[in-house]
């Protein structure tokens, strides 16, 4: 059973139970900046080169252009995860210093891309920053949010965004799902795994 199965078997066994909430919810964290005295004695490159084990997917986050804008806003994310099924929600991280971000966070709402293995090329232009990401890129529109719906993509996750956290140096972004779909056939994904695409 995968995490989408287990987690559709453990809301039926809630709902099953005859208790709307029968966990009760903690009280929300108080969020604040990590002192210069709080940090862990790990090493940057250290901790990248660790984490850097495990193999992550790779999307496309995208977000229509706002009214004074010429072009919609993207960017490429392997920081992303699905957190809940009831009601639908995803996650994704963001560093906080993104100057895509903040033209995602004024649409309110965005399109998460899962990339195929055949589009590392794609990956990397919506990687960089100060150019015009969608030249000569092949979209249409999500049917929710407008959102750009990346061409020859796995799939497609259209959101609005539901909440914002601070963490460390990223932001986490949760986003309520309002429609989704996937493509036809049983293409590769791309993946990204010890600094390249595999």
């Amino acid at each position: 059973m995968g995490h989408a199965g287990a987690a559709a078997a453990a809301v039926r066994y809630l709902r099953s139970t005859g208790t709307p909430s029968p966990v009760e919810a903690l009280p929300r964290p108080e969020l604040r900046c990590v002192g210069e005295d709080e940090r862990a004695p790990v090493d940057q490159a250290e901790f990248r080169r660790v984490l850097g084990s495990f193999a992550t997917g790779v999307t496309v986050i995208t977000a229509p252009a706002a009214p004074d804008e010429d072009t919609p806003a993207g960017f490429a994310c392997q920081s992303f995860s699905s957190l809940s099924l009831d009601p639908p929600l995803i996650a994704f991280m963001v560093g906080r210093t993104s100057t895509t971000w903040p033209r995602i966070a004024r649409a309110g709402a965005f399109c998460v891309n899962v990339l195929a293995a055949d589009q590392s090329a794609l990956c990397r232009t919506f990687a960089r920053s100060g150019t015009d990401k969608f030249t000569g890129v092949e979209y249409d529109t999500s049917p929710a949010s407008g959102s750009p719906r990346l061409t020859g993509t796995l799939a497609w996750i259209d959101c609005t965004i539901h909440a914002v956290h601070t963490g460390g140096d990223h932001l986490i972004v949760v986003g309520r799902v309002n429609a989704l779909g996937t493509t036809d056939g049983d293409a590769a994904p791309l993946l990204f795994h010890k600094g390249r695409f595999t």
